[in-house]
């Protein structure tokens, strides 16, 4: 299964770009997704990112997704088809 149809919950999370330079580095598990952010647990506490401004890798994987790319509700991104890079 595709990463960006697979559900996120308890998965490590890494920011790998971001116009915002703050957000870069941030990694966590992902505790929470919503239609337009993603919430984190990181060893400061949570943090909620919002998926339009940042790009990010799941698990460790190679696959960088772009926030702005997924940002429907978790269940309908699930069923849908993205196209290949």
């Amino acid at each position: 299964m595709n990463i960006m149809n697979a559900p996120w919950l308890s998965r490590e999370i890494l920011v790998v770009a971001s116009p915002d330079p703050t957000l870069v580095g941030v990694n966590g598990m992902i505790v929470e997704e919503t239609r337009r952010t993603i919430r984190i647990r990181t060893l400061s506490g949570l943090v909620t990112l919002p998926k339009d401004v940042i790009t990010f890798t799941i698990d460790s994987e190679e696959v960088e997704i772009i926030g702005n790319a997924v940002t429907q509700r978790p269940e309908d991104r699930i069923n849908r088809k993205y196209r290949r890079n």
